[in-house]
């Protein structure tokens, strides 16, 4: 089983930025990072975790929630075991826990459920 370990989130200002870090641990010999797929959801009050971003075992694929395109950039590292969500100009209405996830495979996945493996999340809050 994969543990994830979020950081990063805090609270800034409209048009601030943040970086938020995902780091793995518990990988096996016959795991490694790179087979995973890993991506960032968030989930606001009251409301559906989503996907903001996802992408595959090698970076080369990667898919963003349209909200986020042009504003948000995904990335990994897979010697660091660590994927990355770059967030500029961020909006209020980018406010809410953020958690990374990761599953075994070789696409891009969206949805919740076809995930295997959660972080704790991390609080992003921006002011107006």
């Amino acid at each position: 089983q994969v543990q994830l370990v979020e950081s990063g989130g805090g609270l800034v200002q409209t048009g601030g930025s943040l970086r938020l870090s995902c780091t793995a641990s518990g990988l096996t010999f016959s795991s490694y990072f790179n087979h995973y797929a890993m991506a960032w959801f968030r989930q606001a009050p009251g409301e559906e975790r989503l996907v903001v971003s996802a992408i595959s075992w090698d970076g080369g694929r990667t898919h963003y929630a349209e909200s986020v395109k042009g504003r948000f950039t995904i990335s990994r590292d897979n010697a660091k075991k660590t994927v990355y969500l770059q967030m500029n100009s961020l909006k209020p209405e980018d406010t809410a826990v953020y958690y990374c996830a990761a599953v075994r495979g070789f696409a891009t996945y969206l949805r919740t459920y076809e995930y295997t493996s959660w972080g704790q999340g991390t609080q992003v809050t921006v002011s107006p």
